[in-house]
């Protein structure tokens, strides 16, 4: 087995030209649908130049997720949940974007991407930059965080590590407990290669009979047991593990007897994980998605970790049945999938971890029933998750309790495993109320939750729908109708994330409270727009894809363009998670070209390449990570001195513009718009711990400090914490001064 304080972990470059080897027939409408790019707009393509490649720049996003790994002003166990987010993410990428790519080869698409590579190119930018990557988060795990946690007295140990008599411990476990889950698998002309599922580590295993025959099989590391293995402790040590893997691998004579081990290696398989789901043929949606989930871990394999130690005759096995070329093999240096590290979390050691903080709350729970009268006093707007979530809930839970509430309708994209919300549904209906849910079915690696969730529903007789056929339904609303001495009146909430109370304590997000007559009913015109037929082009207030986002979002860019032609104040500012689309970036472009002053907050992907004399020299582009994940949406205008915040769903990608339905809203109370822009927007200006600003080459650096070690995070939770020691919670919008 490999040393793993050995940390010559980096791969080799690829030199030579790429080979692909076809597999199966792709058509060329599902490669391109698959790949999700945005080609520039038909009306004129800018020079290539002036595009970053959407996954490299993808990649630099990792690279700052794995910075934060590597931030020592972290706890350490936050710092080893970034690293497991790190590896986790780099799944997804392959699982999903490089698998995109893949199709586009097989499918012979030879459509270039705005930065004009082809996708081979593109395969072969990703393996040289992903082998560095690799190198670089083993380097994290085994010099920083690996030591740090032995002296923790976290102990995350190699069979050679242990006394002899924790060893026979273990083997006494191994053999009640994981021996018989094992199943070995032979390969030879009896055998045939057998079925690796996506994501499987597995051990490649030589045995010689006693003849001195060589045979090779194949042991998976079953998923259904913990990565990490307690070892029974003789020092008085709670918190020694050793990696499963290992654990078989000191004990596979018990899965071959009367043979010799002569040579095991771990490697670990990554598959095709987008699934293709064909709607206007589907007579039964949720039956379609079922069997199409069923079918994720049949994808083709996009990817390959190997063992650094692994001999070549080995590999040479893998690749040929496994049906890749040898550079879709990386060295690894183990563990493998250190998204597993994540376990460490559940340990008990508050003092490893991020202090924790209860989140502000305007309302409090005994006032639930006055949250409409709260709402037509004022719009309320809540910054997750500096502020509570639980308003959330409770305006449900007001609507489903009150007498005057006639119907409730929602959109559900995520909501986790255990959401507080389809119960109060369920209540809703069984009060007699008309309750309309839209669960969206088709949000990735959520499917088999919201599958589950709108059963649920449909048996309580609530009135569930899918969205429309092509269209993944991602805005964020809720709608309350309810009657009053003045006659019907309209509730929403907006908000820019889903309605999950546990990603709403670690995302930033904004929610959203009102019940101006102009934005309600536009919102129970989208609701008539998902639900049944509607060819509706215009809205008063919302701005909704892929109806008229896209339109109103360049007429006001149009218009900031024209105040600053004329001498007026002109400035954007926009905050969202990724830029990708080429023809919102080239209207960028044309604003800073016209002087109009840019600043862009993106968390993920950028595909703009700031400060290009002539061209971008007015925009400025930052990332923050940090604590929370940046998720929320805003978009400023200065129009003149007479400014507008719009905050939404959307991110300026040409999914969400044109194949999602989405929804941006306004937010017109002067004060609350004050506060946005300040505590969201200018907060992150200046930030001189966790920004990194983006390079004309694509590259991120640390900007300037404005602001001697400002966290703008962190500045912002202990406002809110200060804020509530003095203040019990009041019904009352958030502070605005």
């Amino acid at each position: 087995m490999i040393d793993p304080t050995d940390q010559n972990a980096r791969p080799a470059r690829s030199d030579g030209a790429r080979k692909e080897r076809p597999s199966r027939t792709r058509g060329r409408k599902k490669a391109a649908a698959h790949a999700d790019m945005d080609p520039p707009s038909a009306h004129g393509r800018l020079d290539a130049a002036l595009y970053i490649n959407r996954e490299l720049s993808w990649l630099e996003f990792n690279e700052r997720v794995l910075d934060e790994a590597r931030d020592t002003r972290h706890p350490l166990l936050e710092r080893v949940k970034f690293l497991a987010i790190t590896s986790s993410n780099l799944d997804e990428f392959f699982m999903i974007r490089v698998a995109a790519i893949k199709e586009q080869i097989l499918a012979d698409v030879y459509e270039v991407s705005p930065d004009a590579r082809t996708p081979m190119q593109q395969i072969q930018a990703i393996h040289e930059q992903v082998e560095f990557m690799l190198a670089a988060m083993s380097a994290c795990f085994w010099d920083d965080l690996h030591p740090k946690l032995m002296e923790a007295g976290i102990h995350l140990l190699r069979m050679n590590e242990i006394t002899a008599q924790e060893r026979r411990a273990l083997a006494d476990a191994f053999a009640r407990e994981i021996f018989p889950v094992l199943t070995p698998l032979a390969f030879d002309p009896g055998h045939p290669f057998p079925y690796i599922s996506n994501l499987s580590l597995s051990l490649a295993v030589v045995v010689h009979t006693p003849e001195g025959a060589v045979r090779f099989a194949r042991v998976k590391v079953p998923d259904v047991l913990p990565r990490l293995v307690q070892v029974p402790g003789t020092d008085g040590t709670p918190y020694r593990y050793v990696w499963l893997e290992d654990l078989i691998a000191a004990n596979l004579g018990m899965l071959f007897p009367g043979m010799t081990v002569a040579e095991s290696y771990a490697f670990r398989v990554t598959r095709n994980a987008d699934i293709e789901i064909q709607e206007d043929e589907a007579e039964d949606l949720i039956r379609t998605i079922e069997e199409s989930i069923r079918m994720r871990r049949f994808g083709s394999v996009v990817r390959v970790g190997v063992q650094r130690t692994m001999p070549d005759r080995i590999k040479e096995i893998l690749i040929e049945n496994l049906e890749v070329n040898r550079d879709d093999v990386y060295t690894i240096v183990p563990p493998f999938g250190l998204s597993h590290l994540m376990a460490l979390l559940r340990i008990p050691r508050p003092d490893l971890k991020d202090i924790p903080f209860v989140p502000a709350s305007p309302f409090a729970e005994e006032e639930t029933e006055d949250m409409f009268a709260a709402i037509r006093r004022n719009d309320i707007l809540l910054h997750h998750p500096y502020d509570s979530f639980g308003p959330v809930v409770q305006f449900i839970r007001a609507a489903v309790r009150d007498p005057n509430v006639l119907a409730i309708k929602q959109t559900l994209y995520r909501i986790g495993k255990e959401s507080p919300l389809v119960p109060l549904f369920i209540e809703a209906a069984e009060n007699g109320k008309q309750v309309a849910v839209l669960v969206e079915l088709k949000a990735r690696f959520d499917e088999e939750n919201n599958i589950g969730w709108a059963k649920q529903l449909e048996r309580a007789g609530i009135h569930v729908v899918y969205g429309l056929v092509g269209l993944k339904t991602h805005a964020k609303m809720a709608l309350v109708v309810r009657r009053e001495p003045d006659g019907i009146r309209r509730y929403v909430h907006l908000g820019t994330g889903n309605y999950n109370p546990v990603t709403a304590r670690i995302y930033t997000d904004v929610s959203f409270f009102t019940c101006r007559e102009k934005i309600t009913e536009d919102a129970t015109e989208v609701f008539n727009y998902l639900t049944g037929y509607s060819n509706k082009d215009a809205f008063r207030k919302l701005l909704v894809a892929p109806v008229n986002l896209r339109e109103r979002l360049g007429e006001l860019i149009e218009r900031e363009i024209a105040h600053a032609k004329e001498g007026r104040p002109a400035r954007l500012f926009f905050k969202m998670n990724a830029l990708t689309d080429t023809g919102m970036i080239e209207k960028l472009y044309a604003a800073s070209a016209a002087g109009v002053m840019i600043d862009l907050v993106i968390r993920g992907i950028c595909c703009l390449r700031p400060g290009l004399p002539g061209i971008s020299e007015t925009i400025r582009v930052f990332s923050i990570v940090g604590r929370f994940l940046e998720h929320s949406r805003v978009f400023y205008f200065e129009n003149g001195g007479k400014s507008e915040v719009y905050l939404g769903s959307a991110d300026l990608m040409g999914r969400n513009l044109d194949r999602r339905v989405e929804l941006v809203f306004p937010v017109e109370d002067p004060a609350l718009a004050a506060f946005v822009r300040r505590e969201i927007l200018e907060t992150a200006l200046t930030d001189a711990v966790r920004a990194r600003r983006l390079q004309s080459d694509g590259t991120y650096l640390q900007p300037g400090k404005t602001v001697e070690g400002l966290d703008s995070q962190q500045t912002i939770l202990q406002s809110r914490v200060k804020a509530s020691a003095q203040k019990p919670p009041l019904l009352r919008e958030p502070p605005v001064g």
